[in-house]
């Protein structure tokens, strides 16, 4: 009978119901919360769906991956007359250093599509002149398709725009014909010259040249330097995947030996700091004391003033007077801090130890990390996705390009009756090039709006993962909390039974907790386009506005984060909607400041701890295994072109692994932590009211379950 009164009371899991007439129920009997927000986010999914959808239809990515001619025909797309042409031509590139380029993010010279770089210096009056066949042919395919008539005299072709005045050695970079730029002896050349003629009977620098393609060499290098790195993952990658597993069982051993270890660590850290300002404060008094009777230390920090060496400082006995006084008062500061707080700080000691056991229990909380970040990738890609089918649903603009005065000049036209038009009367040497993708019908004049949607919904999805994984892992450490006998009273699946609990019940929750913060943020992305945009504006006054706003809104992103990241947890535990949840959290935790304070720093300390071990020791052993270091394997190391390429990789790749172990670790010592202040508030140990908590933190708290057998 006493068996059935007990379940009855505290639920089939163990959650105490009866005694709070605002509770809603044990962990399994719940019903749904916050209906709107959940209503709203699916009607949301899917006017992102049918923007994804649009956008997808109405865009085309090939203008990213294909270079565009002046007519707007993408080089080397198959299927069309351009298939073997897959390099961009310019008829004149000194023309890209204009500042017209800035404006219309396009060159303002035709372009053209061909098979394959220019590999020679050629003028088309050269060519023409010696009567060569072989070279007229040679440069037939560096001139527009419809030009045919190879009798056609030298002024008249350049007049008309049919072939380019000259041709220069090129390479192709991004798809591009660039000069082939080098440099010999500092000396900047194309080919083994320094000048050329520019088909026009002017002799030209090189440096016209670099004007109009500065950055050739930088990005040809970068390419190269790409290459080896690419050449570099072929022959490590295993070695790398053998340093990632390295990392994970470091990680899962530190997390395990948090139970024995936590406590030892916490205290020898407290130790270091205490000896350490001791020996500051020493230093500083032997300091002080051999400058006593020195000429010139005497000198007081008022009368030195202000100087750019601070070194001279260090000759002065007041300023190690200074710092002694500073340490001893942060020596004692510490001390009393020990004194007053050693209760709590072996509590959260206490809870660090039993959010390792609790982990023992449901290791499954371990590999969760790997399914949230399956579906970050998920929205991740969908946004970019979508974000480049958006900026490609433009339509191909074309305007008027000239070399002289024309009224006409950066004006819309249309390729197909320019030759009709009057502007070819007024500006004889004009030309209706492609220019740029954009449009003005209703579709595209909203497309800045599709982009801010696009944006919006990413923050929603990507946060509403976020708290989809913290709810989970909540409430499947608040079912080991809760279980009176730790572990038989637990669900035999605790971490899929939270997760079903948190879709079926808590999607409303969840997306409301989500929105909030989505809104902070793509205010903040707001804010910053229009620092962006401020840049260039002398306007101190907007500037330091917009900085305070930033300032603001990243402060409110942080306490939101944290907000929420509490109010999943007693979402989690009691099933209440998101408002009552994180109204109850945030006093819950305003009326445990210190406690809060306490755990949060003590935690801190022993994941940066726990982050700076995996980290360092397996980035240790990359760089003696990479760089051959350790004889006995030192032939096993693959040759590389840079060494720094798989070190880094294992680095940054222990990091990640390591934090998400430890993100799980942090979530679950946060959900005991508010377990167990819920357990001190509401029960008194009493047989209608006994305390969850194990008999450890009984006894820390001496507390005792009346008539009720240890946990």
């Amino acid at each position: 009978m006493a068996g059935e009164e007990e379940e009855n009371y505290y639920g089939k899991h163990g959650t105490p119901q009866k005694y709070d007439p605002t509770f809603k129920g044990p962990i399994y009997d719940r019903g749904c919360t916050d209906i709107i927000c959940c209503i709203l986010l699916m009607v949301a999914i899917v006017g992102y769906v049918i923007v994804g959808v649009v956008a997808w239809t109405q865009g085309d990515p090939r203008k990213v991956i294909y270079p565009t001619d002046s007519r707007g025909q993408f080089c080397g797309q198959a299927g069309t007359p351009n298939e073997k042409k897959p390099f961009l031509f310019y008829f004149n590139i000194m023309k890209c250093a204009s500042p017209l380029v800035l404006l219309e993010f396009q060159c303002p010279t035709t372009q053209i599509c061909v098979e394959k770089c220019p590999d020679r210096y050629l003028t088309y009056l050269q060519a023409y002149s010696r009567n060569s066949a072989s070279e007229l042919e040679y440069y037939k395919q560096f001139c527009v398709p419809e030009f045919k008539d190879l009798r056609k005299s030298p002024p008249e072709v350049l007049k008309d725009g049919d072939c380019p005045a000259m041709l220069t050695p090129s390479k192709p970079l991004a798809r591009r014909c660039l000069p082939a730029i080098n440099a010999k002896k500092g000396i900047i050349m194309v080919g083994n010259d320094t000048t050329f003629d520019d088909g026009r009977g002017q002799k030209r620098n090189v440096t016209d040249l670099v004007e109009g393609a500065k950055k050739a060499n930088v990005v040809l290098e970068a390419r190269q330097v790409a290459m080896k790195i690419f050449e570099d993952y072929t022959v490590s990658w295993y070695w790398i995947i053998i340093g990632l597993v390295i990392a994970m069982v470091v990680s899962l051993i530190f997390i395990v030996l948090l139970r024995f270890l936590a406590g030892i660590m916490v205290w020898v850290m407290i130790v270091l700091v205490i000896l350490v300002l001791g020996y500051g404060i020493f230093h500083c008094y032997m300091e002080y004391a051999h400058l006593k009777g020195q000429a010139g230390s005497d000198v007081s920090l008022k009368d030195l003033g202000f100087q750019t060496d601070f070194r001279v400082y260090l000759h002065l006995k007041q300023t190690w007077l200074a710092f002694m006084i500073i340490l001893c008062i942060l020596e004692v500061i510490i001390i009393l801090l020990l004194i007053f707080l050693r209760k709590r700080i072996l509590i959260a000691i206490a809870l660090i130890k039993e959010a390792s056991r609790a982990i023992g229990h449901i290791m499954t909380s371990l590999l969760f990390p790997l399914c949230t970040f399956f579906l970050l990738c998920l929205c991740i890609a969908y946004w970019a996705t979508t974000a480049v089918f958006l900026s490609t649903s433009n339509e191909a603009v074309y305007k008027v390009f000239n070399e002289s005065q024309c009224p006409y000049a950066r004006n819309t036209c249309n390729p197909e009756t320019f030759a009709t038009s009057n502007v070819t009367k007024q500006c004889p040497d004009a030309r209706c090039l492609f220019a740029f993708y954009g449009g003005e019908t209703a579709y595209h004049k909203y497309l800045i709006i599709f982009q801010i949607f696009n944006a919006f919904m990413f923050f929603w999805l990507a946060n509403f993962v976020i708290a989809l994984g913290q709810v989970t892992l909540a409430g499947a450490f608040a079912s080991y909390y809760w279980a009176f006998k730790k572990p038989d009273d637990m669900p035999a699946f605790p971490l899929f039974s939270s997760f079903g609990r948190a879709l079926r019940y808590h999607t409303g929750s969840m997306a409301f907790g989500s929105l909030i913060l989505a809104v902070v943020q793509i205010i903040r992305v707001m804010l910053e386009y229009l620092d962006h945009r401020l840049k260039a504006a002398d306007n101190r006054f907007a500037k330091f506005l917009l900085t305070c706003l930033k300032c603001c809104f990243w402060c409110l992103e942080k306490f939101i984060k944290f907000l929420n990241r509490n109010a999943y947890i007693m979402i989690a535990i009691y099933g209440t909607n998101f408002c009552t949840s994180a109204r109850n959290a945030f006093f819950l935790l305003m009326r445990n400041i210190i406690r809060v304070a306490v755990l949060d720093k003590v935690t801190d300390f022993l994941l940066f701890l726990g982050k700076l071990l995996i980290v360092g020791s397996v980035g240790i052993l990359a760089f003696f295994f990479f760089t051959q270091k350790i004889k006995v394997i030192q032939d096993t190391a693959p040759p590389l072109n840079y060494y720094w390429v798989p070190i880094l990789t294992v680095i940054v790749g222990s990091y990640l692994i390591a934090h998400g172990f430890f993100s799980v670790y942090a979530m679950c010592v946060d959900t005991l932590f508010l377990c167990f202040l819920e357990d001190l508030e509401r029960n008194d140990g009493s047989t209608e009211k006994p305390y969850f908590m194990s008999s450890n933190l009984r006894k820390l708290l001496k507390k005792t379950n009346k008539q009720q057998t240890d946990a």
